[in-house]
């Protein structure tokens, strides 16, 4: 039987996930704080700021949508590829995807 070694694209994906959580984390934090700053009502008041805070909601919930869906296509990924394959394998995968 062929020896099994780590799957260089589950760690290579496993790696993108530690990396992209806290970059979302850190971009949901940077839109939240002004979306609620400006929703407590003294920041700026208007028919100006209603069409600002309509377009500022949007792109908040596309901002979650998008950073969902990143995270959770990640995650799937990770699901289904194998932890641990054949040296064969793991070559094949390395020369494919441009893994060291």
């Amino acid at each position: 039987m062929a020896e099994m070694v780590p799957n260089p694209l589950y760690q290579a994906l496993g790696e993108a996930l530690r990396t992209v959580e806290p970059l979302l984390d850190e971009v949901e934090k940077n839109i939240e704080t002004p979306f609620q700053a400006f929703h407590s009502g003294k920041v700026w008041n208007g028919p100006a700021a209603k069409r600002f805070d309509e377009q500022l909601t949007h792109h908040r919930t596309r901002l979650r949508a998008s950073g969902d869906k990143i995270t959770s296509d990640l995650r799937q990924a990770l699901a289904r590829t194998p932890q641990k394959v054949t040296e064969e394998e793991a070559k094949v995968i390395r020369a494919r995807y441009g893994l060291s």
